[in-house]
């Protein structure tokens, strides 16, 4: 019989921390590491040697990556939300040896690793927060002078508080895809031809 707690830590992706995979890096054993956020936060900033491979691309294409992934491979996004979507996504096309950066980006930075970095551009949490604040702030305002406009505000509670329970986010979907965030459409193809020629 399975437990509920069973069933929880099977569901929980294995993580590894950013000074774990530092370690690993320097003993030149560092997995595989594929970066599921946008082009545009990609190019931001990321882990030297990563490929970015943004989450919907992964999900596309998943079959094609299989045969190039057969190693330790870790999972990168901003905080390990995305990540830990894609573990599932690569994980049920039967990939094994998966794990997600504890924390991501943030915590890689916050722990001092090396990062190669780009062009400055707002990460996608940011833009979130400035859209979901900006909505309610304008509709608690007109909801002073037109009745019912602060519903809209709060469809957004609600919209944000789903978001959090379900560990996904449909307006980061969204602005994930304007071309402010998409930057250079990712090549999967010269993605699998670099996993290859690094095998």
């Amino acid at each position: 019989m399975t437990t509920d707690a069973s069933r929880t830590a099977a569901s929980t992706p294995a993580t590894l921390t950013p000074a774990a995979l530092q370690r690993l890096a320097e003993d030149g054993e560092g997995p595989r590491l594929l970066d599921v956020r946008t082009p545009g936060e990609f190019r931001t900033s990321h882990i030297p040697g990563a490929y970015n491979v943004p989450l919907d691309t992964l999900r596309e294409h998943r079959a094609e990556l299989l045969a190039h992934l057969d190693e330790d491979v870790v999972l990168v996004c901003r905080s390990g939300a995305r990540a830990a979507q894609a573990e599932q996504a690569l994980a049920e096309a039967g990939l094994p040896n998966l794990r997600v950066l504890d924390g991501g980006m943030t915590a890689w930075e916050a722990s001092g690793a090396p990062v190669n970095r780009g062009e400055a551009r707002w990460e996608l949490e940011r833009q979130v927060r400035l859209i979901a604040g900006s909505v309610v702030l304008v509709t608690g305002v007109v909801g002073v002078f037109v009745p019912g406009a602060h519903l809209i505000g709060t469809a957004i509670g609600a919209g944000l508080t789903f978001a959090a329970l379900s560990n996904t986010c449909a307006m980061g979907m969204m602005l994930a895809k304007l071309p402010y965030n998409r930057g250079p459409r990712t090549d999967i193809r010269a993605v699998i031809a670099s996993l290859r020629d690094s095998a």
